[in-house]
């Protein structure tokens, strides 16, 4: 049984790999399909529905500044 556990840990850690990105995939990385939920506007929606509703403030998520007066 312990070998079983053993052989098991040893597979899900080597199946997991930790790979450097490059200057040139950079760009690829930071689209916004790359995001999650991709380029979808009702998961974006929902997404800002519930941040908000956390946060207890409506705005705030355009580049003109967040509410707190630091423009």
């Amino acid at each position: 049984m312990r070998t079983l556990y053993l052989s098991l840990v040893i597979t899900l850690f080597g199946g997991c790999s930790i790979k450097d990105v490059k200057p040139w995939e950079k760009g690829t990385l930071a689209k916004e399909t790359m995001r999650e939920g991709g380029g979808d506007v009702l998961f974006k929606k929902f997404a800002n529905h519930i941040y908000f509703s956390k946060e207890g403030s409506k705005g705030g998520g355009g580049v003109a500044g967040g509410g707190c007066g630091c423009n």
